[in-house]
């Protein structure tokens, strides 16, 4: 019988710990991921990557509130990431959703593609990768990176919900963009 993972339980683990989870869990189903979960960082690989994360996510200009998906049909869907930014959410980093075969287990995994959108997200390749610990509890593996052996490095984040509707489309998507192997490289 596998252990019941809780936030608290998932905040403790180090990163090898939570690739270890990650693999054990199932995909979330694209109807499920519907809405705005809030997010939070976990263990990092490094003490410069916690740091780095940190900083990028929670400053002194904006803190990372959530990500948020839509299904678009069957097999895709939509979403973004808010911020507070002063007294004001924001909506950015958007995303193209589907179910895909994870680069870490070769087993499907809920995947957030920022390349098919314009973003600085997109620009460094970022893939995020998403599975469930229990009801409302997700594990999430991100990764970005210009390089094979960078876009394998495993960055942890949790989600909890959803706790608030979906708050619309945003972004301008990349023209002519396919999905390769910087992507999803067990497809190719």
């Amino acid at each position: 019988m596998q252990k019941k993972f809780t936030e608290e339980d998932l905040l403790k683990l180090s990163v090898q710990e939570l690739l270890d989870l990650f693999r054990t869990l199932s995909a979330p189903t694209m109807e499920e991921m519907n809405g705005e979960y809030a997010a939070y960082l976990l263990a990092q690989p490094t003490w410069l990557a916690d740091k780095i994360g940190h900083i990028t996510l929670n400053n002194f200009f904006r803190r990372w509130l959530s990500k948020a998906f839509r299904p678009l049909n069957a097999t895709t869907g939509q979403g973004y990431n808010t911020f507070q930014q002063g007294h004001r959410i924001v909506q950015c980093y958007p995303m193209l959703t589907m179910i895909a075969t994870s680069r870490f287990d070769n087993r499907p995994a809920y995947q957030l593609i920022y390349r098919h959108f314009h973003s600085v997200c997109g620009s460094i390749n970022m893939v995020d990768e998403i599975r469930r610990v229990s009801p409302n509890l997700y594990l999430g593996i991100g990764t970005y990176g210009f390089t094979h052996n960078q876009r394998h490095i495993p960055y942890p984040f949790l989600l909890r919900g959803p706790h608030t509707p979906y708050r619309g489309d945003i972004g301008r998507q990349r023209n002519g963009f396919q999905i390769g192997s910087r992507e999803l490289p067990r497809l190719f």
